[in-house]
């Protein structure tokens, strides 16, 4: 009867997995369009940035990769970070796929795959690439840790590279 309970619990138990990981899958959000056009989008995203006196966010990945969808909904999420992201970023999710790897986009970018996805490139307000983010330093555990992301986006805001940022305050 044991034999029996156990076998069940096992079946029992590798069912529920599979049943989770397919409708996860399939609820999981689509935060990337494989069909976006990457070039005409980041010149979208540079002018918007250039009016607003912000940085351009490219946030490289796919519908496919899980660490992607945990960062989009960590950023959503916590408001010190959504916070962050909007005073600072124009944030564009840059799609790669099976259907869309964006090569010549990613070419131009510096090969930014080469570290995995997601992958995060910041622009200045003119499109110049200033620095690419390698998301594994930014893990902590099955996530993304959210002192490292707020770090990584401060350090990289348009304050932080203003060079009158770091002027002497004078005094009256």
């Amino acid at each position: 009867m044991k034999t029996l309970l156990l076998a069940f619990a096992l079946f029992f138990g590798a069912c529920t997995a599979v049943y989770s990981q397919s409708t996860t899958k399939a609820d999981a959000p689509k935060i990337y369009d494989p069909n976006a056009n990457a070039q005409q989008d980041i010149q979208q995203a540079v002018a918007q940035a250039q009016k607003e006196g912000k940085h351009v966010l490219l946030q490289l990945g796919g519908n496919w990769c899980v660490w992607c969808l945990r960062f989009h909904t960590l950023t959503t999420t916590d408001t010190t970070l959504n916070r962050i992201l909007t005073d600072n970023y124009v944030v564009l999710r840059v799609n790669y796929s099976p259907e869309n790897k964006n090569e010549e986009t990613l070419a131009r970018l510096g090969y930014p795959q080469r570290f995995g996805f997601p992958v995060f490139v910041v622009l200045d307000e003119k499109g110049n690439r200033l620095h690419t983010q390698n998301s594994a330093y930014l893990e902590e555990g099955k996530g993304h840790s959210p002192k490292l992301v707020a770090d990584f986006l401060q350090s990289w805001s348009p304050k932080a590279l203003d060079p009158k940022s770091y002027l002497p305050k004078k005094s009256k």
